[in-house]
């Protein structure tokens, strides 16, 4: 299995309080496995609040609903050992 590494990074964002916000990570090869998003070191999962998807196979997404001050903070997409910080 190839080693799946981080093509396109993190960006940082600014947004106001109550709008949604995505976060995009392109990666080197399709179907990557070991992928993970956190929001200030808490593991993030798919549900109404954030949406996780994969976009063409290689572009992971992360979004944020309807964000406020409690989710000010640094968001990290891990893929295997290679990680990108916004």
């Amino acid at each position: 299995e190839p080693d799946v590494t981080i093509v396109s990074g993190l960006k940082d964002m600014v947004v106001s309080e109550g709008d949604d916000v995505t976060f995009r990570c392109q990666v080197s090869h399709e179907n990557a496995r070991d992928v993970e998003w956190k929001l200030q070191d808490v593991a993030l999962q798919n549900n109404e609040m954030n949406e996780i998807s994969v976009e063409k196979g290689k572009i992971h997404t992360l979004t944020l609903r309807k964000v406020t001050e409690q989710d000010i903070g640094t968001v990290t997409f891990r893929v295997g050992p290679h990680t990108s910080r916004a």
